[in-house]
């Protein structure tokens, strides 16, 4: 699958998938009423690394965005934000972008990888704990979530070396 450093053009192929994942208020913490120039600025804002994977045919199927976590001392820890278009979903995409993103912090002299808030009933919460992700501590009841009410946050770390 081919996975790409995303060029401006991108964030058009982009949009429509990340309004719908973050509208839908199930996986990400962001506003669901975010608009496209708040929502471009949080993915592909400064400092932000921003991949694509591309079907065959060359699709925009999903995205990624790396980051560091924090600054100063403690930028050597990233985080990264993934979002596969629902209309590719169980074809490898987000596992791809993930191995893809991994390898891309390390190559950035990323030391660890750390994800903030995992709503503990996503999908992707098995995806992190097979590239060995670890769960930290959950926040109880920290999100509401529509359909499964109020559901714990994850913090997920994994170190790089």
């Amino acid at each position: 699958m081919p996975i790409r450093a995303a060029v401006p053009e991108d964030w058009p192929l982009i949009w429509p998938f990340w309004h719908r994942i973050v509208a839908a208020a199930e996986t990400y913490t962001w506003d669901p009423d975010t608009d496209e120039p708040a929502a471009r600025a949080l993915w592909t804002g400064p400092g932000k690394r921003v991949y694509v994977a591309e079907d065959p045919t060359g699709t925009v199927t999903g995205s990624a965005c790396l980051t560091a976590n924090y600054g100063g001392p403690a930028a050597h820890v990233a985080n990264a934000g993934f979002m596969v278009d629902p209309a590719h979903t169980g074809r490898g995409v987000g596992r791809a972008l993930a191995e893809h993103v991994l390898t891309e912090a390390v190559r950035h002299g990323y030391r660890a990888m750390v994800f903030n808030a995992v709503v503990e009933t996503n999908p992707a919460v098995r995806l992190w704990t097979s590239l060995g992700f670890t769960v930290l501590a959950t926040i109880p009841e920290a999100f509401e979530h529509p359909r499964h009410g109020l559901v714990g946050l994850h913090v997920m770390h994994r170190s790089l070396v």
